[in-house]
């Protein structure tokens, strides 16, 4: 299975109508010509925390938003992409469970990470744990044992609550590699396309190491599960948040990557009138790769963009965000932040909003996102030009939630009718359907407050010009009777 280079749709089972039968009927009534590459359904699986990303099992479908069935009719029409987080699993998994009650004892034991895997007497030691690259103030959560009254100390990377909600897994375990194939074979059977590998950056655990990305050993186990993935027909996308030179060294190994660093870039280019970063990095990424400008997540900074920005520039910019409501991500880590103390993982926003609702802006970034080489994402908040949650965030008091607003029916039929939206409802068929996307691909000399990129196959050329200073964005293209057309954006 090839991945197809169209566009394709970011979002929950239960944002587009509160649940994948709703999903679907959506997807076919308003948008069944425009996400012809398929959908990336984020976590549909029970969950006991981090809006399905802290998943109790691969093989069920949470009832709140429907069955497998239901997924599979959606990969009928749309190929469908989910998450496998390879590095964790909840606590409240079937398997946890069971090492919480028996222990040792459990048949699940080996499928965790022990401390004594890690340090002989299972007692951390403190210098290894400043090296590593923390997602939390520690990294393992602490558990008594029911049935034998015992402490155990356990890996677990993430987790804002202590003990943690998401329980690392030992991918050196038998056991573990058995349980992953469990699922790609589910996977397989019910219709899946493409698996992204969450979180696969941490799943090496090696001492004196950041236990992030540790070479060589990462390698082993992607080329492992690629194996398998290619057994069943089933593409790969490792989701690594590293900097850029990690990703590069994945493109190099013949992997799919996600391009953390074109939203940050777009964003500059908008907001400073100036497309010379922007241009000079689109003549040296890696081609294969999926690009997006919003996510459930946000616009990645740091460690994305170690060495491919000045802090300072940085900080006024993520200034600027903040003015336009947007919140941040921090590093927690005193050692991967900045010299001058700059420490942004991520400026959490609706980019719509973050470009102050400007139709003209917003579409031009979009316009330069699906000219840059790669299959092309839309956040479903993204597709209806959807504004900061302001009122989410107050609420949950989870700063992501500012770009995570649950549309109902009648909200997407009301977006349906803004101009926004159907502007870019129409350059998406225009990406989807012009043949040169799959031909060459050029950054043209321009002014520095212009950006020209254009594609070019056989007799089809198509170019796109634009002015940072009015936001304006045109299509020169040939059509197919070799005469050339104006697409105002």
């Amino acid at each position: 299975m090839a991945v197809k280079n169209q566009v394709q749709l970011i979002t929950y089972p239960d944002s587009l109508g509160g649940d994948l039968r709703s999903l679907h009927r959506v997807l076919s009534m308003h948008f069944s010509d425009v996400f012809k590459g398929g959908v990336h359904i984020l976590p549909p699986f029970p969950s006991s925390g981090d809006r399905g990303f802290a998943p109790l099992t691969y093989l069920e479908i949470d009832p709140n938003f429907g069955t497998w069935d239901d997924m599979k009719a959606i990969g009928e029409n749309f190929d469908v992409l989910v998450d496998l987080m390879v590095n964790h699993i909840s606590r409240q998994s079937v398997y946890f469970q069971d090492f919480l009650n028996k222990g040792r004892g459990s048949e699940y034991a080996d499928l965790f990470i022990t401390l004594d895997k890690i340090w002989e007497d299972g007692k951390p030691v403190q210098e290894h744990i400043e090296q590593m690259f923390l997602r939390r103030a520690k990294p393992y959560s602490t558990f008594s044992i029911k049935g034998t009254g015992e402490e155990e100390g356990v890996w677990t990377t993430f987790g804002k609550a202590d003990p943690s909600e998401q329980i690392d897994l030992d991918v050196n375990s038998p056991k573990v590699k058995q349980l992953f194939t469990d699922f790609f074979m589910h996977f397989k059977q019910h219709g899946v396309k493409i698996v992204r590998l969450d979180a696969v950056g941490y799943v090496i655990k090696k001492m004196g190491t950041s236990c992030f990305f540790v070479e060589p050993e990462i390698y082993e186990f992607l080329d492992w599960i690629k194996e398998l993935a290619d057994s069943v027909d089933i593409e790969l996308l490792p989701e690594v948040h590293a900097h850029y030179e990690i990703q590069y060294k994945l493109a190099e190994h013949g992997y799919w990557i996600y391009d953390f660093i074109l939203p940050y870039r777009i964003l500059e280019t908008l907001i400073n009138k100036s497309g010379e970063s922007l241009k000079q990095y689109l003549k040296t990424r890696p081609h294969k790769q999926f690009t997006m400008l919003d996510c459930h997540d946000g616009v990645p900074v740091k460690p994305d963009l170690d060495d491919l920005i000045d802090t300072k520039e940085a900080r006024q910019l993520v200034d600027t965000c903040l003015e336009r409501g947007a919140n941040l991500s921090l590093i927690l880590s005193d050692e991967h932040k900045a010299e001058d103390g700059f420490d942004v993982h991520q400026i959490r926003c609706s980019f719509y909003s973050v470009l102050n609702c400007d139709d003209d802006a917003y579409l031009a970034a979009r316009a330069l996102q699906f000219f840059t080489p790669g299959v092309p994402q839309v956040y479903y908040v993204g597709l209806l030009a959807g504004e900061n949650d302001l009122e989410s965030v107050e609420k949950s008091g989870e700063g992501r939630e500012v770009n995570r607003h649950n549309f109902s029916l009648g909200e997407i039929e009301q977006s349906l009718e803004k101009t926004a939206v159907q502007r870019l409802l129409k350059l998406i068929r225009f990406r989807n359907e012009y043949e040169a996307f799959n031909g060459g691909f050029q950054v043209l000399d321009s002014d520095a407050d212009e950006v020209r990129l254009s594609w070019e196959k056989d007799k089809m050329r198509c170019t796109l010009f634009v002015d940072l200073n009015r936001n304006r964005s045109v299509i020169d293209y040939v059509d197919d009777n070799g005469a050339i057309q104006q697409y105002i954006i």
